[in-house]
C-alpha cells in the first residue's frame, strides 16, 4: 500500500471518529462543516453561527447545533414551487 492511500484511508478513518463526538474544537468544528478556518472564524466573530467560549478563549461547537445550522436555507425544488403555486391558485379562488 502505497503512502498516499495509507494517508487517505486514516482521513476517512478520522472523519468517521469525528461523527462520533458531540462537542468540536474549532478545528474539528470546521473540518465537519467543510469551511476553511478563516471562514469558520469570520462566521463566529459575526455570530453567525453557534459557538461556545466557556473560558472565554477556546471556541467550542455542538454538533447538534451546527447540524442544524447546516440545513438552515433548504432551497425547494421545482416540483414543491410549482405544487405551492397550484395550492395558491386553488385557495385564492375559494
Amino acid at each position: 500500500m502505497d503512502k498516499k492511500t495509507l494517508e487517505q484511508r486514516l482521513e476517512n478513518i478520522e472523519s468517521l471518529l469525528l461523527g462520533t463526538k458531540t462537542v468540536f474544537t474549532f478545528n474539528e468544528a470546521a473540518q465537519y462543516c467543510g469551511l476553511s478556518r478563516s471562514y469558520l472564524y469570520k462566521l463566529t466573530s459575526a455570530g453567525l453561527v453557534p459557538h461556545y467560549k466557556p473560558a472565554g478563549k477556546m471556541l467550542y461547537f455542538s454538533k447538534a447545533e451546527l447540524d442544524i445550522w447546516l440545513l438552515k436555507g433548504a432551497v425547494k425544488t421545482a416540483d414543491t414551487i410549482n405544487n405551492e403555486a397550484i395550492n395558491h391558485v386553488v385557495l385564492k379562488r375559494k
